[in-house]
C-alpha cells in the first residue's frame, strides 16, 4: 500500500499563475518533497512571457523590446514563449522512485501530447534532437525539464489558442525560421484547461505502468 500511495500522481488545475510565481512554487516543492511525496501535474496558463533554459544563446531573441518579460531559468532547451491560450503541464515526477531515465521521461512527454493529437485524428512526431512535438514541421509543443536529486520540474507547453505573433521575434527553442502551429488551427476542439485536462490524464496513465 505505501508503494501504491508513493506512486500516486495528482493533478492539479491552477487557472492563470504568474511565471515566477510558479516557478518559486516548482522549486519549493521539489526542495521539500522526500520520498513518499506524491508526484504531481500542475495545469496553468501564463500572462505574457519568453523564457530562457540555462545554456539558452540570447542570440536567437526577442529581437525586438514588445513590452514581454524574459527570464532566464535553469531548465533545459532554448527561448520559449509563454501566454494566454497555451496550456504548460509541469511535471513533479520522481524519476528515481519510478525508475525513469531522463530520456525516455521526455520521450514519455512527446508522446503523450502525440497520443493527444491523435485522438483528434492529427498525426504529430518528434524531431531527433529537437525535444517536442511537431505538425507538418511545424512546433505545437515545446519541453524543457531540470533534474535535481532523481526529481524533474518545469515540463511542456502546448500551443491550444495563444496568440502566436510574440514567436515571430524570436528563433523558437533556438532553430531560426522554426513554424509554430496551435491546436485551433489544426481544427482541434477544446480550450486550454479541457486539452490540458486530458494531456494530463495521458501523462499519468503512462506514469502508472513506468
Amino acid at each position: 500500500m505505501a508503494d501504491v500511495l508513493a506512486r500516486a500522481v495528482r493533478i492539479k488545475q491552477l487557472g492563470n499563475v504568474a511565471y515566477l510565481d510558479a516557478l518559486e512554487g516548482m522549486r519549493a516543492f521539489t526542495a521539500r518533497r522526500d520520498e513518499a511525496s506524491d508526484d504531481e501535474l500542475w495545469l496553468l496558463e501564463h500572462p505574457p512571457v519568453y523564457t530562457l533554459g540555462l545554456g539558452a544563446d540570447a542570440a536567437h531573441g526577442p529581437r525586438l523590446d514588445n513590452g514581454i518579460p524574459v527570464v532566464r531559468v535553469e531548465r533545459g532547451g532554448e527561448i520559449t514563449y509563454h501566454g494566454p491560450g497555451q496550456v504548460v503541464l509541469y511535471t513533479l515526477v520522481d524519476l528515481a522512485r519510478r525508475d525513469l531515465k531522463v530520456r525516455a521521461f521526455v520521450s514519455m512527454l512527446e508522446q503523450s501530447v502525440i497520443d493527444l493529437l491523435g485522438e483528434h485524428g492529427v498525426r504529430a512526431e518528434r524531431h531527433p534532437g529537437a525535444p517536442g512535438v511537431y505538425v507538418d514541421g511545424a512546433k505545437i509543443a515545446a519541453l524543457g525539464i531540470r533534474v535535481a536529486r532523481g526529481r524533474a520540474f518545469h515540463g511542456l507547453a502546448l500551443n491550444v489558442d495563444v496568440d502566436l505573433r510574440p514567436f515571430a521575434v524570436i528563433d523558437p527553442c533556438g532553430y531560426p525560421g522554426l513554424a509554430v502551429t496551435r491546436t485551433r488551427d489544426l481544427g482541434i476542439p477544446g480550450t486550454p484547461r479541457e486539452l490540458g485536462a486530458r494531456l494530463a490524464e495521458i501523462l499519468a496513465a503512462r506514469l502508472g505502468h513506468a
